[in-house]
């Protein structure tokens, strides 16, 4: 069984999307975040750090 070494990252929203532009509530959907204080750990690329720093007044990393 090959061991599955990919870095995680796991994000928490903080803000609410109400009274945003719609290309914000899109991105966060797109990390799989909806409402206030849902986690989801996602992995760590290019990708996804780019999503997080268009919301970085919404959401926060969680370091566990």
């Amino acid at each position: 069984m090959a061991k599955d070494d990919t870095k995680t990252i796991t994000v928490e929203q903080i803000g609410s999307p109400i009274r945003r532009p719609d290309i914000q509530r899109r991105t966060l959907v797109g990390l799989g975040l909806n409402k206030m204080h849902r986690r989801r750990t996602l992995p760590d690329t290019p990708a996804v750090r780019g999503m997080i720093a268009k919301v970085a007044h919404m959401v926060r990393i969680v370091e566990e």
